[in-house]
C-alpha cells in the first residue's frame, strides 16, 4: 500500500519482497527492433530463483525476476555501480509493524535494457541500505528485482531446466493446449498475478479446498498459505517455527509443514512444503482479501511457464522434476556469504628431462625433473548467519558468526552456496561433519539431519 503525506513524503508498509505500488502507468518494455518477434534471454537459476542481467543507464547489474512485485527495485548500489539516476528525490520506507522508517530513493525516467528488449522511461525505487542482505543468502551480487514492467508486455515463456526465457510479440504469438500443458486464467490485483488452484489440508479425509494464490516467482518457497483467510486454513499439529524471509523491520516467521496434496487441474503435487503465516506477519498482504496464500518457485520450477498478462493467462508443463520429492534445510543452520579469501592452489605439475627426448646413448645422465607450480586465486567464504533453537545444529555447539571452513570433508570455498544448502536438505539421518573458525580458533561438529514434518 502506498500512502502520499504531506506532498512529496511517501510512505511504504513493505512484505519481503512483495510491493503492493500504485502509480502512475508506464509503456514498460518493447523490442528494441520493431521487426523482432521473439528474443531469447539465459539466466542464472540460484536457490530457485531467477537471476537476470538488466542494464540500467549503461550499467549492467544482477535483478531476480520476480512476478509477485510489481515495481523496479533497487537495493545493493555500492560507489563502484555508478549508474546515474535520473530526477532523483528521498523517499521515506517504513516497515512492518513498529519499524522505523528508513531512508529510500525515487527516480523516474531512466533507461533498461535486456537484451534486445528496452524501457526508456522506467521508475526506479532505491533502497539506500540493503536490509534484506540479498547477495550474502545467493552467494552473489544482486543488485534489485524486476517484475510486471518487464512481463506485461510480452507472452514470456520461462524453463526453468535449460535456463532460458523468451520473450514472445503477444500479436504474433498464442498459448496453444497440449498434452501435457494446462491454461490457467490469470487475475490481478494491484498488478500482480493471481491463480486459483486446490489444496489438501486433512491428513484422514481427501477433501479439497480452493485457494487464491498469488504467482510468486520471487518466493523460494513451494505454498504460503495465510492462516484463517479460510476457517480451515490452519497450522497442522507437525510443523515448526522457522524464518521465512526478510522485511525492512527484520525477519518474517512462520511455522514450517507439509500438507498431502495441492492440485493445479490435472497436476497433482504430493506433499509440498507449506508455510503457514499469522495476520500479524502478512498484514500488508491481506489487504487483497480473496486472497489466501502464494505459490512459489518451488513448485514452478516443476513446469515449463508461460505468462501472457495482455489476455490474462498463465500456461504450465510440466518438466522431469514434477514428482521430485519436497525437501527443505532440516540442519536447522541459515548460512550466508561472507566475503572472498586468497587461496592458495597447487596447478598440475610437468614432466621435463631426458625421457620426454630421444635418448643418446653416448649419455648416461638422462634425468627427469618435476616441476609445481601456485596459484592464488579469490573464492568464497560463508559464515552461520543463525542456528534455529533446539535444532541438530544447535544441539551440536554450532553457533551464529562461525565461520565454516569444510564441510564434510570439503573445502568450502570449492562449494556454492547453494551446493552447502543442498547439503542439509539431502536426506533424513545423513550425517554432517563441519570444521568451522571461531574467535580464530578452528572447531570440529558433527551433527545428523532431523525430518521435523
Amino acid at each position: 500500500m502506498l500512502f502520499f503525506v504531506k506532498k512529496k513524503q511517501l510512505i511504504f508498509l513493505f512484505l519481503l519482497l512483495s510491493f503492493s505500488l500504485e502509480n502512475n502507468s508506464q509503456d514498460g518494455f518493447s523490442f528494441l527492433d520493431k521487426t523482432t518477434l521473439k528474443e531469447r534471454v539465459s539466466f542464472k537459476l540460484i536457490n530457485n530463483l531467477i537471476v537476470i542481467p538488466l542494464e540500467i543507464n549503461g550499467r549492467t547489474l544482477s535483478f531476480i525476476l520476480d512476478s509477485g512485485v510489481n515495481k523496479t527495485i533497487l537495493f545493493n548500489i555500492s560507489k563502484n555501480d555508478s549508474i546515474g539516476l535520473n530526477n532523483v528525490e528521498k523517499v521515506n520506507l517504513q516497515g512492518l509493524g513498529n519499524g522505523k522508517s528508513v531512508e529510500a530513493l525515487l527516480s523516474k525516467n531512466n533507461k533498461i535494457n535486456i537484451k534486445g528488449l528496452t524501457s526508456s522511461n522506467e521508475t526506479l525505487y532505491v533502497i539506500v541500505e540493503d536490509f534484506f542482505d540479498l547477495s550474502a543468502k545467493m552467494g552473489i551480487t544482486i543488485h534489485g528485482i524486476v517484475g510486471y514492467n518487464l512481463l506485461k508486455n510480452f507472452v514470456v515463456k520461462i524453463n526453468y531446466k535449460n535456463k532460458k526465457i523468451v520473450f514472445y510479440k503477444p500479436e504474433k504469438y498464442r498459448l496453444k493446449k497440449c498434452r501435457k500443458c494446462e491454461i490457467f486464467p490469470l487475475s490481478f490485483y494491484r498488478r500482480k498475478p493471481y491463480i486459483d488452484a486446490q489444496v489438501q489440508l486433512d491428513t484422514v479425509g481427501n477433501s479439497l479446498t480452493d485457494v487464491k494464490l498469488l504467482v510468486d516467482s520471487g518466493g523460494t518457497d513451494a505454498i504460503w498459505l495465510f492462516e484463517d483467510t479460510k476457517d480451515i486454513i490452519q497450522t497442522p499439529n507437525r510443523f515448526f517455527p522457522d524464518v521465512l524471509g526478510e522485511g525492512l523491520s527484520g525477519p518474517i516467521h512462520g511455522n514450517r509443514s507439509r500438507i498431502p496434496k495441492i492440485k493445479l487441474k490435472s497436476f497433482e503435487l504430493e506433499k509440498p512444503t507449506v508455510s503457514f503465516l499469522d495476520a500479524v506477519s502478512t498484514y500488508n498482504a491481506r489487504k487483497y482479501k480473496e486472497r489466501n496464500g502464494s505459490i512459489g518457485a518451488s513448485i514452478l520450477n516443476r513446469f515449463v511457464v508461460w505468462f501472457d498478462y495482455s489476455n490474462r493467462q498463465m500456461m504450465l508443463k510440466k518438466n522431469s522434476s514434477l514428482k521430485k520429492e519436497f525437501n527443505y534445510n532440516m540442519s536447522g543452520l541459515d548460512i550466508v556469504y561472507y566475503g572472498k579469501q586468497l587461496v592458495k592452489e597447487e596447478n598440475s605439475q610437468k614432466l621435463t628431462g631426458g625421457y620426454n627426448q630421444k635418448l643418446n646413448t653416448g649419455n648416461q645422465n638422462n634425468s627427469i625433473s618435476f616441476i609445481t607450480s601456485f596459484s592464488y586465486k579469490f573464492k568464497p567464504t560463508y559464515k552461520i548467519k543463525m542456528v534455529v533453537q533446539g535444532s541438530p545444529a544447535d544441539k551440536a555447539g554450532l553457533l551464529k558468526d562461525d565461520v565454516i571452513i569444510k564441510i564434510n570433508g570439503r573445502d568450502s570455498y570449492d562449494l556454492t552456496l547453494g551446493q552447502i544448502v543442498s547439503k542439509f536438505k539431502e536426506k533424513k539421518g545423513r550425517k554432517i561433519k563441519m570444521v568451522i573458525e571461531r574467535k580464530g580458533v578452528k572447531m570440529k561438529f558433527q551433527f545428523r539431519l532431523e525430518a521435523k514434518i
